[in-house]
């Protein structure tokens, strides 16, 4: 139990609207969409750097942990404790867009801010960040994307957004501020990364780990004037996967993203009519003229949901630029790649409805009839995505019998991050309860419509398999994974040099251990820094 000292303490730094200890606030911020861990004591909202700064400093002095939560969207265990005692730090406060230069081309913002509300901030301005959010950028958090890296947006040629960092401010373990780059001198601006070893790096990836962000400065260019979008299918999942990469090495899709027959089933069922008008409509409106608009909403409702053959792979990719030319000549020039690898150009409805709508409701997050949805992924090579595809279809072939017997269906997206990474992200969807993120992130019109399904720990249990499995497949290979939280094997497979080198890291920046203990594999106020073995879905406090 908390001391009544550290409640008045934490109130007078950031007053009663940014501390709670509601219980069904408590809960709902304690599990991510695949588990529940403890229970956190308390939740604490700082809305500035300065109050978090402070907070920070109060829980070190009494050795309580810390654990840092943006959209809640995580699927490893990215902020969630294993035994009780901490608190959880909501960013939802600390969420200004602090300065848009457009002069000496950067924004910087708080954690909290989410990417949907800086992309509709920078429009008006004609600007944009080179990476500018994942499919799930309506809830998640800049800080997050920071801490745990994303895909998508962006990433086909600029890579994911770690890459399109300029400067962070960073609150350690003991409540000091740290700022990266050229913000790090007195008075210094955030204009420039490079400028000594490269501070920022050691934050960026680390599973909230090693510090608190506080803010990001991000690059910021041109919002490109003319895009052009493209749609393959394919007979084989091989040549599909082979085409993937070769896109991507072209380096000049913004967006390259394939699916299996599995998950556009899911897709295609999923969305409502409602939904395909308000999709539709934003098409029209992005198209910057009445006649263009209306030309490509047509083609898209003239197509409707049967452009695509059922049993079919399907390769998506958005192309952009400053000039309509170019974007033919490059889009042309994939087309024909598609068309190399035995690839059939089918209507372009995909791509174009997700570029004209990048931010959507979360109803995602739940199956077409209410079950739950979890993802697995890894990151291989170009040259190794066909075959890591394979093989991973394969272990499910192995399991197919079990997972029938469960109702438990499986799906892949893939996609790739500038010219070498090539992302293949398993799914699973199947009948079992929802959790309270559930209820608090799909609209509730959607949600009232669906069934809802009892606790089904069994089939859980198997989902938990076999995303282990699929995670060995990666480690065997050598891949690297988003997200790591809690789930990924990363301290582990570090060489003994590496993790000597992250304890020492580990130690400076918080010796006290309090700041999101566990994450990335490190051990914390309970294990006194040790490093601690990165946790699977098979482990008892790591379990749904």
């Amino acid at each position: 139990m908390l001391d009544a000292g550290f409640r008045e303490a934490i109130v007078r730094i950031v007053g009663t609207n940014g501390y709670s200890d509601d219980i069904a606030l408590r809960e709902l911020y304690s599990h991510d969409i695949w588990s529940k861990g403890a229970t956190a004591e308390f939740v604490v909202a700082p809305a500035s750097t300065m109050e978090l700064s402070g907070v920070v400093a109060a829980a070190a002095a009494r050795e309580i942990p810390l654990f840092p939560r943006g959209g809640g969207m995580s699927y490893t265990n990215g902020y969630l404790s294993s035994t009780p005692g901490g608190g959880v730090v909501d960013f939802s406060r600390l969420s200004r867009i602090v300065e848009v230069n457009a002069a000496d081309m950067y924004v910087t913002v708080e954690a909290g801010c989410t990417w949907d509300t800086l992309n509709s901030a920078l429009a008006g301005q004609g600007l944009r960040t080179p990476f500018w959010g994942p499919l799930s950028g309506i809830s998640s958090t800049i800080g997050g994307g920071l801490s745990q890296n994303n895909a998508f947006f962006g990433a086909g040629v600029h890579g994911p957004t770690s890459d399109s960092v300029i400067s962070l401010a960073i609150v350690t373990g003991e409540g000091d501020i740290i700022r990266t780059g050229t913000a790090g001198a007195d008075g210094g601006r955030p204009f420039w990364r490079h400028y000594g070893p490269d501070l920022a790096g050691l934050f960026l990836g680390d599973a909230g780990a090693l510090g608190f962000k506080a803010e990001a400065t991000l690059r910021l260019v041109p919002a490109p004037s003319h895009e052009d979008w493209a749609s393959f299918e394919f007979k084989g999942r091989d040549a599909c996967a082979d085409a993937t990469a070769a896109v991507a090495r072209q380096n000049v899709a913004c967006e390259v993203f394939a699916f299996d027959p599995n998950l556009q089933r899911v897709r295609m069922k999923r969305a409502s009519l409602a939904a395909d008008a308000k999709s539709l409509a934003n098409v029209v409106r992005k198209q910057g003229s009445v006649f263009g608009g209306l030309k490509e909403g047509a083609k898209i409702a003239l197509a409707g949901r049967s452009f695509m053959a059922n049993a079919a792979y399907s390769l998506h990719f958005v192309v952009e630029g400053p000039s309509n030319a170019g974007v033919r000549e490059n889009i042309a020039c994939l087309k024909r790649i598609c068309e190399t690898h035995g690839g059939r150009e089918i209507e372009n409805s995909i791509p174009k409805i997700i570029r004209a709508n990048p931010f959507t409701p979360l109803n995602n997050m739940l199956g077409p009839s209410g079950e739950r949805w979890t993802p697995v992924h890894g990151i291989v090579p170009l040259s190794q995505g066909s075959a890591t595809w394979r093989e991973i279809d394969d272990l499910f072939d192995s399991m197919q019998q079990t997972f029938d017997r469960h109702d438990i269906l499986t799906g892949y997206l893939v996609t790739t991050l500038s010219t070498n990474g090539y992302l293949v992200e398993p799914v699973f969807i199947w009948p079992e309860e929802i959790f309270p993120v559930h209820e608090a992130s799909v609209e509730r019109s959607w949600l009232d419509r669906l069934p809802r399904h009892p606790a089904n720990p069994e089939a859980t249990a198997v989902v938990a398999e076999a995303r282990r499995a699929v995670i060995d497949v990666f480690k065997r290979r050598g891949g690297a994974h988003f997200q790591i939280g809690r789930t990924y094997p990363f301290f582990e497979t570090r060489s003994p040099e590496a993790r000597a080198l992250l304890m020492t890291l580990k130690q400076a920046l918080d010796p006290k251990g309090i700041v999101n203990p566990g994450a990335l594999g490190l051990a914390g106020t309970n294990a006194r820094l040790t490093g601690a073995r990165s946790l699977t879905p098979t482990d008892k406090e790591d379990a749904p």
